[in-house]
């Protein structure tokens, strides 16, 4: 099963992200986690330490593996020739992190634009890693997606199995959740369902469902707001382990509970 997941910043896609992975990997699934939001910050919600975690160079800003892949030197001009489909399949077990219940973390990071040279070479390899984590991994893969989807072009998009929209019930959350939307439909996605969060009450949990009245699709959860959550966050540790009976990891239990009967049973 491939899941991505995209969503305003601070609506919580990287809560639904790391604590999906996790329960599913207590589970006994094959998980692995990949960071592709330049806000890098899913370690944290998988548990992994921070000392871990800076040793760790996202792909994207890796200059000499970049280099190794591609066949192009750091600094190279931009018409410089490199290898269109660089081997990818040793990455994971080279670059990725093992956290908490196993689950596997790799941080793609993003391609930067402005002032940063060429990166037709780094957009080539992160291209080719992705579709081989959706093509070739058997594991379940879970993307933390930046909301303008940069990393999935057409034919990747339609090797996932189903991207989750994390919103809150606000006006701006409503705005980005349209144009996340009609990207993916763009490159063409199989399924895109609303996982509503930060739910306080009957006025909010209506104003996502006339949200996904309106845009056609479905909600896939309702996640209360739990103060759980962002005391786990200003600590820096997994809302998992701060509060595993939390109300909102409840609801993100239920949710993979309802994946599984979907995609894996």
């Amino acid at each position: 099963m491939k899941i991505a997941v995209a969503g305003k910043g601070g609506v919580g896609k990287t809560f639904v992200s790391g604590t999906l992975a996790r329960l599913f990997a207590r589970d006994g699934y094959s998980v692995l986690a990949v960071d592709a939001d330049p806000d890098i910050n899913l370690y944290s919600t998988l548990g992994i330490d921070k000392s871990q975690y800076t040793k760790i160079k996202p792909i994207s800003e890796n200059e000499s593996l970049i280099t190794s892949k591609t066949g192009v030197k750091a600094g190279a001009s931009c018409g410089a020739p490199f290898k269109l489909n660089p081997k990818v399949d040793d990455i994971v077990d080279n670059y990725g992190i093992v956290g908490p219940d196993g689950v596997k973390l790799l941080v793609m990071g993003t391609v930067k634009s402005g002032g940063t040279g060429c990166m037709c070479p780094a957009n080539a390899l992160l291209r080719v890693l992705l579709q081989h984590l959706l093509i070739q991994r058997k594991d379940i893969v879970i993307l933390d997606m930046v909301a303008g989807l940069e990393h999935l072009g057409r034919g990747t998009a339609r090797r996932v199995d189903l991207m989750l929209n994390v919103m809150e019930p606000k006006m701006k959350s409503l705005g980005t959740t349209k144009r996340i939307l009609a990207l993916a439909q763009d490159i063409e996605i199989p399924e895109v369902l609303i996982v509503a969060n930060k739910i306080t009450g009957e006025q909010d949990r209506s104003f996502v469902e006339e949200a996904a009245k309106e845009l056609k699709t479905g909600v896939m959860t309702f996640i209360p707001y739990d103060v759980s959550v962002s005391e786990a966050d200003i600590k820096g540790v997994s809302p998992l382990d701060h509060n595993p009976r939390s109300a909102a990891v409840k609801a993100v239990e239920e949710m993979k509970n309802e994946l599984k009967k979907r995609y894996l049973l």
